[in-house]
């Protein structure tokens, strides 16, 4: 018996010393012509109110689709935006809007900014409208401010300028936002 407790630690420290490492995540070009996916959590605060829930999004052209999760995976929301509109899906009940601002501000009572955040989680400025950038030391981008909304990134994959982020905090008019990335697809 005690031979094989050794023996089963050199087996667990050699498999754990052999893990390769994670490839660094770099963001596309171009957002808009760049599937993207991902899995992480979001918090937001508003009105005195706090949610928070698993999210999974996937972008596909001029489609997205984000899944908001309950904590034992089970799916609680789904936004899924097109070129015909924005559908929203939460429990049993079905909302459909042109945009998913004027769609989330009626049903949830805050405005999901959709058309720039498609940009804001890859660390790009939105297309279209004028922003406001400031860098970190090695050029990544620290705050961007855009369409009324501040966006601090405050950690990336890597060291890299053009790492995608993996943590970002964005505000407006009282509505606060926490994004975290676990894991990237592109």
């Amino acid at each position: 018996m005690m031979l094989r407790f050794p023996l089963l630690l050199t087996l667990l420290l050699a498999a754990c010393s052999t893990l390769p490492e994670a490839p660094a995540q770099l963001r596309p070009v171009q957002s808009e012509l760049v599937p993207f996916a991902f899995n992480g959590r979001v918090a937001t605060r508003h009105n005195g109110e706090r949610t928070s829930a698993g999210v999974r999004w996937t972008h596909r052209g001029v489609e997205d689709e984000i899944l908001l999760l309950a904590p034992f995976g089970q799916t609680a929301a789904r936004i899924f935006s097109n070129e015909q509109g924005v559908l929203l899906e939460a429990s049993g009940k079905e909302y459909f809007e042109q945009d998913a601002e004027t769609l989330t501000e009626r049903v949830l009572g805050w405005h999901l900014p959709l058309s720039g955040m498609r940009y804001w989680v890859l660390a790009l400025p939105a297309a279209g409208t004028a922003a406001d950038i400031e860098r970190s030391d090695n050029g990544q981008i620290k705050v961007l401010r855009q369409d009324g909304w501040e966006i601090n990134y405050t950690r990336y994959a890597t060291e890299m300028p053009d790492s995608l982020p993996l943590r970002m905090h964005m505000s407006r008019d009282g509505m606060e936002m926490q994004l975290l990335i676990d894991e990237w697809e592109i």
